[in-house]
């Protein structure tokens, strides 16, 4: 569809890619990944023609359709919501006009006169083109797209104009999405999302019948969506089959190839060097120094780009709290007429990491206010633990943030007994680098300001955290920070995360917050999903339920099996899901619906369904015909060693032979892990 050749692209002085070449073929579904600054936006940009390459050139199949998707920055005016969406079936809409004046025409006309014919012709061939496009189901379309980003009914008739940015991107997201182009370039379309709306647009492009190139800091999304990563790094496009988590995987390969493909080429170049400088004054050897000197002009040097250090920061650990944290009792919280929170009852005890969940607007962050005591409520009592002290962010943390202070001297007072050079690591993590740290606060933009409030917190925690969205605004790699942080602290932590990767690695629990009340599942998300499937099918197949339900919920996080995982403190890690440890305290409510597992439950959860067991089989088909085949590609690069064309050449195929043998091993692995949980599935339980 669309194709990069020696592409080049400078931002000031400054390179972000060159000799990039890319051919986006139809229905590739893929990730456009790389670290902060290198130039992901901007090639997206430059897909969508919206800027020129300084380098290079973009072909592109005549015909095709191309849907962008910013960032920020849309603001839609001037209609409903639901008339808004409509604009993208603007063709269909001028035909069904046309077939309702044909239709009328029709009801006049002579039928024996050749206009009547004529008219009958055309109606009959827009009817069947607009028949054919589904053009009777555009409402219907709308609807349905508009309530899987999360707008209410009511919502659809209300003016564009009334909604914020993060709604006003839904809005643009919808259309997008409605109008179906051949290529969709979506530039972060989570960062307005809440997890419910993720999960819906996670099928939604699963089943989108063309292409997509995606940018996003959430790592399940891209898991569950892409087939191919695009990276951008050393200043070029490397391309990765596969989801996010393989490309991680292949990505360090890549690099341990790269490296001792450069401790070759200097081993090399140290040769040439030093045969030139001995024997440059000698006149019998000036023909051997030149052809040395000629081939050390045409090594294209191999460059090992720096990494940029891994973060890893500790919380200083708090003075504990008593077992019990905090006690909902008979919680009430209305606003006016509006009924949020109805009858609540949990209690959180100490060492809990527990997660919020609910659709917007259900009362999470009202919730988690009540807890901090910035709200009262209406009926009912929070009761905090003893030496309980609490810390909390919220979403518009920044306003509390003292504008004139600048950032370095803000964080140093909050963490004395922290060095400098820590503190600036640290706030290199959350995007602020060099100079960024002297800046006042006050002219920073407000989710610069959040992230810098998020990064102060960590410097001097309470043992009592509460954290509405925190991975907002974050990259992975802050995230990441922000993850091995809260692991590893010692006190309490509820928190409200849109970010499912987050929630899965953190939460031991999960308090789901719906229609007013609240209800809590151990674990971490995953299982919080798995047991509302089980209810939902228990409802009506209470046997079928726990067969079912369990097999099929399991396949939901297959791809972190195996994956980095952060431990609960004093938890286990098992099959990529985050356990509690069996003495650590649960959050209970008195309204929680609890599901009991009988004796084979176990087993039950380990058994693959029908659909995963079939790609499992299929891989191991797959990888049975590959392993072959690169056994033969080794035996002939091998081959080929054995005839010297040139240094150059033998170290690429030396780095050739490398890579193909590290792909063998690492397939090989797999077919054994594949067919011993194959194996697992056919023995009994």
């Amino acid at each position: 569809m669309l194709s990069l050749q020696n592409a080049g692209k400078r931002f000031g002085p400054r390179v972000l890619f060159l000799e990039a070449n890319w051919l986006i073929r139809a229905r590739e579904k893929t990730a456009l990944v790389g670290a902060n600054g290198t130039g992901k936006s901007t090639l997206m940009k430059v897909l969508a023609d919206l800027e020129s390459l300084d380098y290079g050139g973009l072909q592109q199949t005549r015909g095709m359709s191309i849907g962008y998707l910013p960032q920020e920055g849309l603001r839609l005016t001037g209609r409903t919501v639901f008339e808004e969406c409509l604009t993208v079936f603007d063709e269909l809409r001028d035909m069904e006009r046309e077939i309702e004046h044909l239709a009328g025409q029709l009801a006049v006309l002579d039928h024996a006169g050749a206009e009547y014919e004529s008219a009958a012709e055309r109606f009959s061939m827009l009817q069947e083109r607009f028949h054919a496009l589904d053009g009777y189901a555009l409402d219907a379309q709308v609807g349905g797209v508009l309530t899987g980003l999360g707008f209410s009914k009511e919502d659809w008739a209300r003016q564009t104009d009334e909604f914020s940015g993060g709604w006003q991107m839904r809005i643009a997201l919808a259309k997008l999405l409605l109008a179906k182009p051949n290529l969709l370039l979506l530039d972060e379309p989570t960062n307005h999302l809440d997890l419910e709306t993720r999960n819906w647009l996670e099928d939604y492009l699963k089943s989108y019948p063309f292409g997509y190139i995606l940018i996003s800091h959430d790592r399940y999304f891209l898991d569950v969506t892409i087939d191919r990563t695009v990276e951008i790094w050393n200043k070029r496009l490397n391309i990765y089959q596969g989801n996010y988590t393989k490309y991680l995987s292949q990505k360090d390969e890549r690099r341990t190839q790269l490296e001792a493909a450069y401790r070759n080429q200097r081993i090399q170049i140290e040769h040439l060097e030093a045969f030139i400088n001995r024997f440059r004054a000698q006149a019998t050897k000036a023909k051997q120094v030149q052809s040395r000197i000629k081939e050390l002009e045409k090594i294209e040097r191999i460059e090992i780009p720096e990494e940029e250090p891994v973060i890893h920061f500790k919380f200083p650990q708090p003075p504990p709290s008593g077992r019990t944290v905090v006690e909902a009792e008979n919680l009430f919280k209305s606003y006016d007429s509006k009924q949020v929170l109805t009858n609540v009852n949990f209690t959180i005890e100490r060492g809990d990491r527990v997660a919020l969940v609910g659709v917007n607007g259900a009362g999470k962050s009202t919730l988690i206010r009540l807890l901090t005591g910035d709200e009262a409520p209406t009926s009912g009592r929070v009761k905090l633990g003893h030496n309980v002290v609490s810390e909390y962010f919220a979403q518009d943390q920044y306003k509390v943030l003292n504008g004139d202070a600048r950032m370095l001297d803000d964080i140093s007072r909050a963490a004395l007994k922290v060095p400098e050079v820590e503190l600036r690591s640290l706030l290199g993590c959350f995007l602020f680098r060099g100079d960024d740290v002297f800046k006042p606060l006050g002219v920073l933009s407000g989710g610069e300001r959040n992230r810098y409030a998020l990064a102060r917190i960590l410097v001097s925690p309470s043992n009592f955290l509460l954290l509405d969205e925190p991975t907002n605004h974050l990259d992975m790699r802050a995230k990441d920070v922000l993850l091995e942080a809260i692991a590893a602290f010692s006190g309490t932590v509820v928190f409200v995360s849109h970010d499912r990767y987050f929630i899965d690695r953190l939460a031991t629990c999960v308090l789901e917050v719906e229609n007013g009340t609240v209800a809590s599942h151990e674990g971490n998300y995953e299982e919080y999903l798995r047991r509302k499937e089980v209810q939902a099918l228990g409802s009506s197949a209470p046997h079928a339920a726990g067969k079912a339900g369990f097999a099929e919920a399991g396949t939901r996080n297959a791809l972190y099996q195996g994956a980095s995982s952060v431990a609960p403190k004093g938890g286990s890690i098992k099959d990529g899901t985050t356990a509690p440890p069996a003495s650590s305290p649960a959050v209970r409510a008195a309204n929680t619906i609890v599901i009991e597992g009988g004796p084979d439950d176990a087993g039950r959860k380990r058994r693959l369904n029908p659909i995963k067991q079939k790609q499992m089989e299929d891989r191991v088909a797959f990888l049975e015909e590959e392993n072959p085949r690169i056994e033969a590609a080794i035996a002939h690069t091998e081959q080929q060693l054995g005839v010297f064309v040139s240094a150059a050449e033998t170290a690429r195929l030396t780095a050739l032979a490398g890579d193909l043998r590290s792909q063998l091993t690492a397939l090989t692995a797999e077919w054994e892990e594949l067919m011993m949980q194959l194996e697992e599935q056919g023995a009994p339980s």
